[in-house]
């Protein structure tokens, strides 16, 4: 089992662009690592405070992920993160030997070192 990461920001605090957010994370980090929807064990999405207008598994089980168990929890709050940014842990039972993880947007400065950004210090 492998765990793989990933966020995009910034998300407009709308139901239809939380659950487009979080469609395109879910297929961009499934199509990045070769992993299908039954190698998924569970999706763990986190919100940050400002996105409150649905749920992100909604629409990812709306999008054909409806045998994924998913949990949604609102991120800490803390002083200067980035605002409007969905992130997802992703658990799946295939055996990776190299895992990609993916931050789209403006995220890509949570994990620098994960997005091939070396030069610059992840946050």
């Amino acid at each position: 089992m492998k765990t793989i990461r990933g966020a995009v920001a910034p998300v407009a605090n709308e139901a239809d662009a939380i659950g487009k957010a979080a469609v395109q994370l879910v297929n961009t980090l499934c199509q990045a690592n070769g992993v299908e929807g039954r190698e998924i064990v569970f999706l763990l999405f986190s919100a940050t405070r400002d996105l409150d207008a649905a749920y992100p598994a909604k629409a990812v089980r709306q999008a054909g992920f409806s045998q994924v168990p998913m949990f949604c929890v609102q991120e800490m709050d803390v002083q200067g993160s980035l605002p409007a940014c969905l992130r997802v842990l992703a658990l799946v039972s295939k055996d990776l030997t190299t895992i990609s993880h993916i931050y789209l947007g403006e995220a890509r400065q949570l994990r620098r070192d994960l997005c091939g950004d070396d030069n610059e210090k992840s946050l």
